[in-house]
């Protein structure tokens, strides 16, 4: 189970801290990251870090946020800065195993609506 906390509304230019715990969930050999979907658009890949700390971001959000995890609470946070309408949508907290058998889980995702 994925629980999200964080998001909300904010003008351009703010900030934001998205939090997600997986609970009941392993962390060796999975990736957690965030997918956002904007109305009307596909669900697309915001960020991801590997539990060995790797990460990788879309290149719209690049040099705005910052995602890290902390194994020992089994937890994922973004830290959005800089915040453009743009980047308004539903994110979802994701986590995958990475190696065989594959399993995926998505949090129930929460609203980030920025205004400019």
């Amino acid at each position: 189970q994925l629980v999200e906390s964080g998001g909300g509304s904010v003008q351009a230019g703010g900030s934001l801290r998205l939090s997600c715990l997986a609970s009941g969930i392993g962390y060796t050999n999975f990736v957690m990251g965030w997918y956002r979907q904007a109305p009307g658009k596909q669900r697309e890949l915001v960020a991801s870090v590997t539990s060995g700390g790797t990460t990788n971001y879309a290149d719209s959000v690049e040099g705005r946020f910052t995602i890290s995890r902390d194994n020992r609470k089994n937890t994922v946070e973004m830290q959005m800065n800089d915040l453009k309408s743009e980047d308004t949508g539903v994110y979802y907290c994701y986590t995958r195993r990475v190696v065989t058998p594959t399993f995926l889980y998505w949090g129930q995702g929460t609203q980030v609506t920025v205004s400019s």
